[in-house]
């Protein structure tokens, strides 16, 4: 349902590249925002798959809703809109599966838990719904429970029950999220299969960059950082501030500028140890991500400017085939996330041998093990957020050891193609193959 900036869109689009090896030809169905929005045009990111975009800008259908609820911001949350623009979506929605030919495929995987769901119901009532939950809808859902006071909460969360108990299976990421799915959407754990997201190995693996020639073009002559108020690019270096990142070790933190991520705290952390003289003198931090104009409290750049934290750099937005190239630019890479629902950047960071520093709950809990192939604190320890990445950036050699470690760990248990093997499996159990073949070849939309 939302235009690509999210991890479910990259989900999407790997799940759509490999399946077809596996006997499932797929076609998609995704909202896009081609004029408005300089990094969200579907048909640019979904390329060379058979996409069917949803215009947001032509009025194919109201913008979508959100799962945060962020002040100003033009996708409002779900639970505050109302019946008739729910019924908008839903009607919006069912055109788009309908002129996908959504009635004639034999697997709907849907990916949240959205007025999509609504909409297969009147379209597709006979094929059966495969539900891939990311963790942000629980989020809203746990928010609800504790007395969030957003005007239609109450009809959001029964319609995200009736819509997860309708669906076959519901795909979550991490063993965790079970007990929180029986919780909150009343849905037994027997229906539930852990499927975690992956990386792409032709794409995420180790890189030999040269970071002067690196952060001069993404900081220094093409920068796309931004500060608040302001455009994509006013977060601009000079060559001489940007020194240090080919002089010492850096860390990278790849987000959203959303509350949930503790870019704040992380930019504090850092201060903290420079205070304490924890780091080494020319070590940096790199903030990649940030999608133009959106943020969710602090600012991470207010953030700097209160700490006086130093080397600290805005990089912006950049394309998921970008990453590579700035986890080889990087020695650490740092996930302050308190409620992160995975962490694909940690799996991919670890296909490309960085070992990492991150939260030691949900998802990151699950990829990475502590002292083996990164660093785990407790969640909103400032003090250990500091001491861990200090340990991480004094030590070139244990970094190194638990980056070649976690290399081999990515490569066993998240790679695309193996993890697309195990879904397709479920499509076929789902859609009733007989001995792994249907009668015609597979459709999923």
């Amino acid at each position: 349902m939302f235009f690509p900036r999210g991890g479910s869109a990259h989900v999407a689009r790997a799940l759509a590249a490999n399946l077809p090896s596996h006997g499932w030809d797929v076609t998609l169905v995704a909202g896009s925002r081609a004029e408005s929005s300089p990094h969200g045009d579907a048909r640019k990111f979904f390329h060379g798959l058979d996409l069917r975009p949803v215009d947001f800008d032509a009025g194919d259908a109201p913008l979508h809703p959100s799962y945060e609820d962020r002040p100003g911001a033009a996708d409002q949350v779900f639970a505050a809109v109302d019946d008739d623009t729910y019924e908008r979506h839903v009607r919006a929605w069912a055109r788009a599966l309908d002129d996908a030919d959504a009635p004639s495929a034999d697997v709907l995987h849907l990916h949240h838990l959205t007025p999509i769901h609504e909409a297969a119901a009147r379209v597709a009532p006979d094929v059966p719904v495969l539900t891939h939950l990311h963790g942000t809808e629980l989020l809203m859902l746990e928010a609800i429970a504790d007395g969030a006071p957003w005007p239609h909460a109450a009809a959001w969360s029964r319609r995200m029950r009736r819509w997860a108990r309708r669906s076959a299976r519901l795909l979550v990421l991490a063993p965790s999220q079970v007990e929180r799915v029986e919780r909150l959407l009343g849905v037994g754990a027997d229906r539930c299969v852990v499927s975690p997201n992956g990386f792409d190995p032709d794409l995420f693996e180790r890189r030999d960059v040269d970071r002067a020639r690196h952060y001069r073009r993404h900081l220094v002559d093409h920068p796309r950082g931004w500060r608040p108020g302001h455009p994509e690019g006013s977060a601009r270096y000079a060559p001489a501030q940007i020194a240090p990142l080919t002089r010492g070790p850096v860390a990278i933190a790849v987000s959203r500028f959303t509350a949930v991520k503790r870019l704040g705290l992380l930019v504090r952390a850092w201060a903290g140890a420079q205070r304490d003289r924890c780091l080494p003198a020319d070590a940096s931090l790199v903030l990649l991500g940030g999608y133009p104009g959106e943020w969710e409290g602090e600012h991470p750049a207010d953030a700097i400017a209160a700490s006086g934290a130093r080397n600290v750099f805005l990089a912006g937005w950049h394309g998921h085939d970008a990453l590579p190239e700035f986890f080889g630019a990087a020695d650490l890479n740092v996930l302050a996330s308190v409620r992160e629902q995975f962490g694909s950047v940690l799996v991919e960071g670890m296909a490309c041998e960085l070992p990492a520093v991150a939260v030691n709950r949900f998802g990151p809990a699950a990829i990475i093990e502590d002292g083996v192939t990164g660093w785990l604190v407790e969640p909103d320890d400032e003090r250990a957020l500091s001491a861990a990445i200090a340990a991480a950036l004094t030590d070139p050699d244990e970094r190194r050891r638990r980056g070649r470690r976690a290399r081999r760990d990515a490569a066993d248990r998240f790679s695309w193609p193996a993890l697309a093997g195990h879904l397709a499996a479920l499509f076929d159990e789902v859609a009733g193959v007989a001995d792994g073949h249907l009668a015609t070849p597979g459709t999923a939309a």
